[in-house]
């Protein structure tokens, strides 16, 4: 096990914290100098860290970060994919600290602190965990594999030009395993592997119906208000039982077995601390599904963001002429986005009434993937988490969606493995994100041996 000595862990903290600090906000061009800020600032990392050659690649969105160490030809080679943007912070009210000015806290949950900020978990810290995983193997003498790390920064916006680097590099990135910590585990005490990422279809949706915002007064109730007919619209996405009713959308869908299903409730869930972390008093879905499976095996339809009219302070009478709402789809396996985003666009065309207009954009998307448990790369990660932690992590299917993780396979001919050393309840993608300074570490102490079991097991093919 990597042993971390006090004074580099303070170091690694603070080396953290400063780049917590760029705002590299992918999805605002107004942050698109913080963003080549940033990706310098990851490619002096992996130098300083034992890279010997680094590189930056310009894309027509945000530049590519892509260092290696090569030890061996004939060792097995890890590519590291991780990403350096972030999502917008918004709503700044609800943060406690400034979204950009991290500082360490105790928590109930993190009794040795975690840091507070944007980017914190997702995915600012657990990347920055294999750039330091790889400094203490290069000063010890243990790096058993060749790394290669390929770093974007469009992730948070669907890696619209990462497609197109790796179909162009795939010499550069040829390699024997892809790393990934961009997902969670159970707990602090009991480690999961995720072996299954949900799919994913994002849309935004327009309506207009008069040319102008109109006086509520002179025109209400004789014309078709479109925030009134939008989310008239939305909510006949869902019928009774919470099932999304566009045509066709579960066609293909996996049906999970009755004991795949009884393997899920084996995993630790309490819902009532689910309830609890989250502050609701129910639960609600998909009728004839629990909550682990409805956010895992499930397809789900959610409204990301709505606005249209007046919402600033006091009141303003008017029939706005606009409405819009930014709508996301996770899918599952046997959903193809591009099919979905199309069945989706198709549908609620067909609820619009007359007197209103509708423009449909589809944003991003990618397929769902599912990790399987019998390579030697999910073996490897599985023997090093069972060594750090010192039980046996547990498999488990993730809601989440990273887009670019199925498209690895189909040009690099490789899998993924996803060791997610963060918390459901980190908060990411919400004010307060947070990752633990044990989860930090644990991480940077687990991926060297991931490394020396996967040569070990690697030699043994």
């Amino acid at each position: 096990m990597a042993t971390i000595l006090p004074s580099e862990k303070q170091r690694f903290i603070d080396e953290l914290i400063e780049l917590l600090k760029i705002p590299t906000i992918s999805a605002d061009s107004k942050y698109n100098e913080d963003i080549k800020k940033g990706a310098k600032w990851v490619k002096d990392a992996l130098a300083s860290a034992g890279c010997t050659e680094t590189e930056i690649f310009p894309t027509k969105g945000h530049p590519i970060v892509y260092g290696e160490r090569i030890v061996d030809s004939n060792l097995p080679t890890i590519l590291v994919y991780g990403h350096y943007d972030v999502q917008p912070p918004d709503p700044i009210e609800l943060w406690d600290n400034p979204p950009f000015e991290p500082i360490i806290k105790k928590t109930e949950l993190h009794k040795e602190g975690a840091i507070f900020a944007r980017g914190a978990c997702d995915d600012k810290g657990q990347m920055y965990m294999h750039i330091k995983a790889l400094e203490i193997m290069v000063k010890n003498d243990e790096l058993t594999c060749n790394v290669k790390f390929m770093i974007e920064g469009e992730e948070e916006v669907g890696s619209d030009n990462l497609e197109l680097f790796i179909k162009q590099n795939k010499e550069k990135l040829r390699n024997d395993v892809i790393l990934i910590s961009d997902t969670g585990m159970i707990s602090n005490s009991q480690p999961s592997i995720t072996t299954g990422l949900r799919g994913l279809s994002y849309m935004e949706v327009t309506v207009t119906g008069p040319n102008r915002d109109l006086h509520s007064g002179l025109y209400g109730g004789a014309v078709a208000n479109p925030i009134n007919i939008l989310t008239k619209m939305i909510a006949q996405l869902h019928d009774e039982n919470n099932c999304i009713t566009i045509p066709g959308f579960y066609e293909g869908v996996e049906n999970i077995s009755k004991e795949e299903r009884e393997e899920m409730t084996k995993a630790p869930f309490s819902i009532d601390n689910y309830k609890k972390e989250i502050q609701i008093n129910a639960v609600y879905g998909e009728i004839g599904f629990s909550t682990l499976e409805r956010s895992s095996i499930r397809p789900s339809l959610d409204v990301n963001g709505i606005w249209g009219g007046y919402t600033g302070e006091g009141a303003k009478t008017v029939i706005a002429s606009k409405a819009h709402a930014k709508i996301s789809m996770r899918l599952v396996p046997g959903q193809d986005w591009e099919i979905i985003s199309e069945l989706f666009k198709n549908h609620i065309k067909t609820l619009v009434p007359d007197g209103i207009s509708i423009q449909v954009i589809k944003h991003h998307g990618g397929q769902a993937y599912v990790t399987p448990t019998d390579n030697i790369g999910y073996k490897a990660a599985h023997r090093a988490y069972a060594e750090t932690f010192g039980v046996e992590p547990i498999p488990q299917k993730g809601g989440g969606s990273i887009p670019i993780v199925p498209l690895f396979e189909d040009v690099l001919g490789t899998k993924s493995v996803l060791m997610g050393f963060g918390l459901d309840s980190d908060a990411i993608h919400s004010p307060n994100e947070h990752f633990g300074l044990f989860n930090f570490f644990k991480g940077i102490e687990t991926i060297p041996l991931f490394y020396k079991n996967y040569a070990k097991l690697f030699s043994q093919k």
